[in-house]
């Protein structure tokens, strides 16, 4: 389904307590993820590399897959713009994904994506439809009724999508759509 060697998948696992999905969901998602083949790559700054690496090590990643706080703002924004997908919490790379038209996965908790959320297009916004504190100490009740499984479910429905949108102005595709035309002879 995926490609190992194409363009990632983007896992953004940081965000302020709030927002923040657990690391281990995190985990799973990326574990499954990779195990449809696509390559992972988890970003955040420099004080998300500890929950970074707790996600690749839990999801069984090489460290090379934590981007986190070695990259460049320009290198995210571009590693962004040119992902498969992103997947994030309610935070500027979700944002950084809807400019480009990234298509994204984007976990609500505290604050309903109809205020903040991704417009028409490739993303999915999902939320339990409960409104919280969001510069709250701790996760966001509703955010942690998002499971594993509804996160799964949006992200491989836009990475199936956007597959098909590759194919389809792919070359190869172009040309076995053009039936009943013949190349020139060479001689």
């Amino acid at each position: 389904m995926g490609a190992a060697d194409g363009p990632p998948v983007v896992i953004h696992p940081a965000s302020s307590a709030a927002r923040r999905w657990p690391t281990d969901r995190w985990a799973a998602v990326a574990a499954a993820l990779r195990g449809d083949g696509h390559r992972i790559l988890l970003t955040g700054d420099g004080s998300d590399r500890p929950a970074a690496h707790q996600v690749a090590a839990a999801a069984s990643l090489p460290s090379e897959a934590v981007l986190a706080g070695r990259t460049p703002l320009a290198e995210l924004i571009a590693g962004v713009a040119h992902a498969d997908l992103v997947l994030a919490g309610d935070t500027g790379v979700a944002h950084l994904a809807s400019a480009y038209g990234t298509p994204s996965v984007v976990l609500f908790g505290p604050v309903s994506p109809a205020q903040w959320g991704p417009p028409p297009g490739p993303h999915r916004a999902l939320w339990a439809g409960r409104r919280g504190d969001p510069h709250g100490m701790a996760t966001d009740p509703g955010l942690l009724e998002l499971g594993v499984a509804d996160v799964l479910a949006a992200a491989r429905e836009l990475l199936l999508a956007e597959a098909h949108r590759r194919a389809e102005r792919s070359p190869r595709s172009a040309a076995a759509g053009a039936e009943g035309v013949t190349a020139p002879a060479v001689g």
